[in-house]
């Protein structure tokens, strides 16, 4: 049955075949694809289709997990021409995904290892916090370093937002000054890192070394350190300290990649090709983008493929180490990756599938290749091999250590004394009360959104450094600052409590759209018809984000009076688009409501409020309804009349601010308001507000039709004299 469905395969050509391995390759049916891609060598003589179709078979028996098998058709590849970094693409990602899968079932742990107080780039001791548009905050440097090695919009590591960072970073301020009150021992630890790294970047090593060693004693638990002392090691060629610095980091910090970058070049230095390459896959396992490492893996693993020859490189030391029980790589990594090609570089390691037809071949092949690497390798001492297993317990004993001390090492946020917890160190500059809601501008200065956008409705610039601050107003980002919210709520919880409930209550005040309900005066507007407003006055600025801050996105619209201030009708508006620009104007479209009588007026921050009652139609039946409607016919076909007598233009101009005029409701008395039609026809006809402003206060849509009656009349008349 099975040469059946070969021999079918085979009459589909090499392109439908191809095509069917790959199709086979997605749904993770390895072995039909490396059957297919095997059928397929059997007539390929050109040398460059034979690599491709050997690759191929590879990759599928490596992802199926015969790697035994898969190593040796990579080395019979080999041959045929040096492999390149496209041909090991598959076979690196399948070895990183299995090598961290070990990794963090190993018992690596996950997160950040200073809790609230990590930056998410380095996973160290948040240092110099810059605070992005998002409201995440990391280091500076970091950051620096992200946009010089990039080269494209920054993302966040948090949240995954992107944003062009235009201008320098500013540390957020407060965060800053409460860092170095509450950790001043990191804190320290980090000037003297700065200080390293400057004096590295001037190629004073031996100066940089001294601060780190230096910042290790003060925070022996930093990552960071120990992983940029490593490389000042590699610069001063002392390869063994500088592998034993890579090894404390990647304890320290198991899913750093970058960590096991230094540990993976440190090794590569000592000549300890295999274990480089585990390093720079696990590297690949926790950031599968690193550029470096996945160079440098495809480098490695192309020389441990290469065809052997006469001459061994001098920095292999052993090819055959990866599948020998005394290799490193083998002690922390299991099926089917610690054994990388056991049936091309070890006679002892058994085939892991049938053998097939040229099966004695390959393994004549590796009994050779292996003799012949037997012969070439420089065998250890007696003194050495007791020298590495002392090595080994050593390390165990470290590590065993290590995990018994405090990640965070000797300061910590539950051993600081009470008094360092001072709610001042969390208050707004504006209102000096605590932070609620706190966002952070780009110069660096932290106040409560309300706050902020308060002082912005009169002057765009920061209120602490007069930074100009237009772009944050266009953009309008203003995300809280997580960090700084955080320590609010887990640290200062009564405070943050009570600090919740005055706002709670204000904005149940600000909500009510009965009592002190604010009110824009102005024009006048009607139910259902649009009204779009330029907003420039800080008073109604702070007005219109209060009614979309509490969700009601309402406001009164009145016409003014001279005696009482506005007029004692007017309409509800209901705010539906808002444009802002770079001063801090704003254009708000909004659409009328409902119409309401003023019982009392008011007045709250600079703008004028009032305790409304809203009006409705009252309804008639019977024979008051039947001449209701005969009226209301009669005025619409007036009003169309009218409408239609304008000029071109004029209509136009209308309808491009009004829209066209609304058809006859179907129910006449079904909208409390009445017909929309009417409200839009007095919204357009030339009458001034005094005169349109009676008609809101009518409850009666027949007294309203006749008004409209007559006025259309004096229209018609008017226009024939």
């Amino acid at each position: 049955m099975r040469g059946q469905t070969y021999n079918s395969l085979l009459r589909m050509g090499t392109e439908g075949m191809l095509h069917l391995a790959a199709e086979a390759f997605q749904a993770r049916n390895f072995d039909l694809a490396a059957d297919i891609y095997e059928c397929q060598l059997a007539g390929v003589g050109d040398p460059g289709c034979r690599l491709e179709l050997m690759v191929g078979r590879a990759d599928a028996l490596a992802f199926g997990g015969k790697m035994t098998e898969a190593f040796a058709v990579y080395r019979q590849a080999s041959e045929v021409e040096k492999l390149k970094p496209r041909h090991l693409a598959n076979l690196v990602e399948y070895l990183s995904a299995s090598l961290g899968t070990q990794h963090r079932r190993a018992g690596a742990p996950a997160g950040r290892g200073f809790g609230d107080f990590s930056c998410g780039l380095c996973l160290s001791f948040l240092l110099e916090p810059v605070t992005l548009p998002c409201g995440h905050s990391f280091c500076k440097r970091c950051l620096e370093r992200e946009r010089r090695d990039r080269g494209r919009p920054l993302v966040c590591g948090d949240c995954g937002d992107t944003y062009e960072a235009a201008r320098g970073f500013r540390v957020n301020v407060v965060l800053g000054h409460l860092l170095a009150k509450w950790f001043p021992s990191w804190y320290r630890a980090g000037r003297l890192r700065r200080e390293g790294s400057g004096l590295y970047a001037e190629r004073k090593m031996e100066a940089a070394l001294e601060r780190y060693d230096q910042a290790a004693l003060i925070a022996p638990s930093d990552h960071i350190l120990f992983s940029n002392r490593s490389q000042i090691h590699s610069s001063l060629k002392h390869h063994e300290k500088a592998l034993v610095d890579a090894e404390t980091a990647c304890r320290l910090m198991p899913l750093w990649s970058k960590g096991h970058v230094g540990k993976a070049q440190a090794l590569e230095s000592l000549g300890r090709t295999e274990e480089a390459l585990r390093e720079y896959l696990i590297c690949l396992s926790i950031e599968p983008d690193c550029t470096l490492a996945k160079t440098e893996a495809h480098k490695l693993l192309s020389e441990i493929l290469a065809p052997v020859t006469d001459r061994v490189p001098e920095h292999i030391s052993d090819y055959s180490s990866i599948a020998s029980s005394r290799a490193h790589v083998k002690s922390s990594i299991s099926a089917p990756v610690q054994t990388l090609c056991p049936g091309v570089l070890s006679s002892k390691s058994p085939p892991s599938a049938p053998e097939r037809s040229d099966g004695s071949l390959e393994n004549a092949k590796a009994r050779k290749i292996h003799h012949c690497l037997l012969l070439k390798r420089k065998r250890r001492s007696t003194e050495e091999e007791k020298e590495e297993e002392e090595e080994k317990q050593g390390a165990k004993g470290h590590q065993k250590k290590s995990k018994s001390e405090p990640v965070h090492g000797s300061d910590s946020l539950s051993s600081m004394s009470t008094d360092l917890m001072d709610p001042t160190d969390l208050e707004c500059s504006l209102c000096m009360r605590l932070f609620y809601e706190p966002v952070t501008t780009p110069c660096g200065h932290t106040f409560c959104l309300q706050c902020l956008e308060r002082c912005l409705d009169h002057n765009p610039k920061c209120p602490l450094c007069k930074e100009e601050l237009s772009e944050y107003l266009v953009q309008r980002q203003c995300c809280k600052t997580v960090l700084i919210e955080k320590l609010i709520s887990k640290y200062l919880p009564s405070e943050f409590m009570e600090r919740q409930r005055i706002h709670l209550e204000e904005m149940a005040e600000l909500s009510n759209l009965n009592k002190n309900v604010p009110i824009f005066v102005c024009t006048i507007a009607f139910p259902t018809v649009p009204c779009p407003l330029h907003i420039f006055e800080p008073c109604y600025r702070l007005m219109i984000r209060r009614c979309m801050e509490t969700g009601t996105n309402c406001f009164g619209m009145c016409l003014e009076d001279d005696l009482k201030g506005f007029a004692d009708y007017g309409c509800l508006l209901e705010i539906q688009d808002v444009r802002f620009f770079s001063d801090g104007r704003s254009v708000v479209d909004t659409i009328g409501r409902r119409r309401f009588k003023v019982i009392q007026h008011r007045k709250k921050d600079g703008y004028n409020t009032a305790d409304i009652e809203y009006l409705e139609d009252v309804k008639v039946e019977g024979e008051a309804e039947r001449e209701l409607q005969s009226l209301h016919d009669t005025v619409y076909e007036q009003a169309l009349v009218w409408v239609n007598s304008l000029k071109a233009e004029q209509k136009e101009r209308i309808e491009g601010h009004f829209g066209p005029m609304p058809e006859k409701d179907s129910e006449l008395q079904a909208s409390p308001n009445g017909p929309s039609w009417c409200w839009w026809l007095l919204a357009v006809l030339p009458l001034e507000g005094r005169a349109q402003l009676p008609f809101l206060a009518l409850t009666s849509l027949k007294d309203r039709l006749s008004g409209i009656r007559k006025v259309l009349l004096f229209m018609a008349q008017s226009k024939h004299r």
